[in-house]
């Protein structure tokens, strides 16, 4: 892979670089739809198109390769911008029952410190307890008295503090002050995402899976992907993974608390089971359940589900072919490698909330873009480590960071509406309408009003094949019988 980006070249031509991507195929791309969407001073628009058409190209090539060729044809792929928009704003269009779900509690926002501000998530409960134990503060404590804690205590002593007491809060910086932490200078020395071979004994050679064909044209159908993510960027990746054809398992620990209305969004097209790797049952369960999937994706911060020996080196022993996924906040380097984090904080420490900022308050991206643009990435990272062990067989090993992410939208991309290929459509006289982007289907949560698929080739899939179920609801097992 590439470690420096082209910024003379669109964002899609970067991406699809970062992923190894054949870049003959970049003209199979047509884009167009209304213009002006995802308006910000950074380059949110452009990073949303080109994670999207990346996505769908590689499973235009995926499918391409299981259709029997071994080049082509690649069907063409369709940009629509104001599906990508859409998409990327999928959590603030979803309505249950006709009820909008909160995206954020009242603890999770920007606060001023006696030196500046600083951004804190306590969306799950045991976030907001710890926050507020290491302000000193009592459980049921509000907004009120968090600010006036935070008003006399500087922004970086309170994110070391709640830091360390294992809940989220991080300062805000400028781009100039992230450049110089040694966070922002390690990721800035790192590609946009890194896409590897890893070996261990046994590995066999090309993989040829079985031929795809009829309508739609699935590319990732009778794959088996073992989902351990959380909000945001993760659940993306495996909700487009299934809207291809995957079978896809989500897993959740019992004992940690997870959002409906998150999995309402992101839940379309999988199943979703309930496992703790600390218990000797479900761990057996767990190891099943490994030793047939196709590919495990993770979201967990860097650490966390090494301590069960899930790290790449033991998978690529215990499971040769796997694709392995994962996505973190800062990336698995640097001081903070260790640490959580969710899309506004990243924003937080990245320069892009001052970036965005007016009259000296800090501001956000139109969108969650990191997270949904991180995850199509992810998505497509996938797709085309499968492409890869088509042609040469062995593991895979594919890593993103949401920090990587945003460092490519603060430095690498540029504004540019010329990102398609030659039979680029673009109309900036089209009006902008959500509803034409949007469906509804009944589900076990209740009547669901919800983003349609953004990823889209020819004969490919325009819809999910399953609403969301309830967390924790389906049997730990395959919906196919093991080969």
């Amino acid at each position: 892979m590439a470690d420096v980006i082209d910024t003379q070249s669109s964002g899609t031509e970067q991406a699809w670089a970062a992923l190894g991507g054949d870049p003959a195929l970049l003209d199979r791309i047509d884009g167009g739809g209304p213009a002006g969407l995802l308006p910000a001073r950074l380059p949110v628009m452009e990073l949303a198109r080109s994670t999207v058409a990346v996505c769908a190209l590689a499973a235009a090539e995926l499918t391409a390769r299981r259709a029997g060729s071994a080049a082509g044809p690649v069907e063409r792929v369709r940009v629509d911008d104001g599906a990508v928009a859409t998409a990327f704003l999928s959590e603030r269009h979803l309505r249950v029952d006709g009820h909008a779900p909160t995206n954020f509690a009242p603890l999770s926002r920007f606060w001023r410190t006696a030196d500046g501000w600083i951004r804190t998530h306590a969306n799950y409960p045991h976030h907001r307890a710890r926050l507020l134990a290491a302000l000193g503060l009592p459980a049921d404590a509000g907004v009120d008295a968090v600010a006036a804690v935070l008003a006399e205590r500087r922004a970086v002593e309170v994110e070391e503090t709640v830091y360390a007491a294992g809940g989220l809060a991080v300062a805000l910086r400028t781009p100039e002050e992230w450049a110089a932490h040694e966070q922002g200078a390690a990721i800035a020395t790192r590609p946009l995402l890194t896409l590897d071979r890893t070996e261990g004994p046994g590995q066999v050679g090309p993989r040829r899976l079985p031929a795809v064909s009829g309508s739609p044209l699935l590319p990732a159908a009778g794959l088996r992907v073992l989902d351990l993510t959380r909000v945001l960027a993760g659940p993306v990746a495996t909700r487009t993974l299934a809207l291809l054809g995957a079978d896809v398992l989500r897993l959740d620990a019992p004992q940690l608390p997870e959002s409906q209305d998150a999995h309402n969004d992101t839940g379309f097209g999988k199943r979703s089971a309930s496992l703790d790797l600390g218990d000797r049952a479900d761990r057996a369960t767990f190891d099943e359940l490994l030793a047939a999937a196709d590919v495990l994706v993770t979201g967990y911060r860097p650490g966390a589900l090494e301590a069960y020996g899930l790290t790449p080196e033991a998978l690529a022993v215990r499971r040769p072919g796997l694709v392995l996924a994962q996505v973190s906040a800062w990336g698995r380097y640097g001081p903070w490698h260790e640490r959580r984090g969710f899309d506004s904080l990243v924003q937080v420490a990245t320069g892009i909330a001052a970036v965005e900022g007016d009259t000296g308050a800090p501001g956000a991206l139109p969108a969650q873009a990191l997270d949904h643009g991180t995850g199509y990435l992810l998505a497509a990272g996938v797709l085309r480590a499968l492409t890869e062990q088509h042609d040469d067989g062995g593991s895979r090993l594919l890593r993103l960071a949401l920090g990587q992410t945003a460092h490519w939208l603060c430095g690498g991309l540029t504004r540019t509406q010329d990102s398609y290929g030659p039979s680029e459509t673009y109309d900036l006289s089209e009006t902008y309408d959500p509803e034409k982007y949007l469906g509804s289907t009944d589900s076990a949560p209740g009547r669901l009003r919800y983003a349609l698929p953004a990823v889209s080739f020819a004969g490919g899939p325009t819809d999910w094949s399953r609403p969301p179920g309830r967390l924790g609801a389906d049997a730990p097992k395959w919906l196919t019988a093991t080969a």
